[in-house]
């Protein structure tokens, strides 16, 4: 239907949306989908319905690019999405971003491969920090717990004594069905 279709943001309901609305409506959007949420958030109702609306040849049109994605990574995975279902993206404050045009594509693609690039770093640094702390004699983890500690002999009791299913021993004890059969486990060893 090739429609540019608007998406606007604020992080707190004491914001006002008026100025990406306007500018969304100046650039052409008959359409704009609006939130008043941390971007931080992953279910965004307005974003929701506002992806569900697109259809091939329709472009998504934002004010900036931090109204749309969590962070770059995310916003990546977004606009490749876009971009598979042969949707358009652009933002408005961003420069030449424009998906719709060559070079709009071009500058997106090297956003793409800067967010690659980023989570590799993440990666190396990450490693990097681990194999530092293993030459200290330091472990990763969480600190074993012993078998003598009360909840896992609480555990241990409520299980043999078969008078309470594993979901009440659990939220007796307000521990998780994974770390329940832990401390069983440890009875075991």
């Amino acid at each position: 239907m090739n429609q540019l279709i608007g998406y606007a943001r604020v992080s707190t309901e004491d914001q006002d949306l008026r100025l990406q609305i306007d500018e969304l409506q100046t650039a052409g959007c008959k359409h704009i989908y609006q939130d008043k949420i941390s971007g931080s958030k992953e279910n965004r109702k307005g974003l929701e319905e506002c992806l569900n609306k697109l259809e091939p040849g329709d472009t998504l049109v934002v004010w900036r690019l931090d109204r749309l994605g969590r962070s770059m990574s995310h916003l990546v995975s977004l606009i490749t999405n876009l971009k598979k279902n042969r949707i358009g993206f652009k933002s408005l404050r961003d420069g030449a971003i424009d998906t719709t045009t060559a070079s709009g594509e071009l500058i997106f693609n090297i956003f793409a491969s800067l967010a690659q690039f980023e989570r590799g770093l993440i990666r190396e640094r990450t490693n990097a920090g681990l194999k530092a702390a293993r030459a200290r004699g330091l472990k990763g983890g969480r600190k074993a717990i012993p078998k003598d500690h009360p909840k896992v002999k609480m555990a241990n009791m409520m299980h043999q004594d078969k008078s309470m299913s594993i979901d009440q021993i659990c939220d007796t004890l307000q521990i998780s069905r994974a770390t329940f059969y832990r401390y069983l486990a440890l009875n075991d060893r």
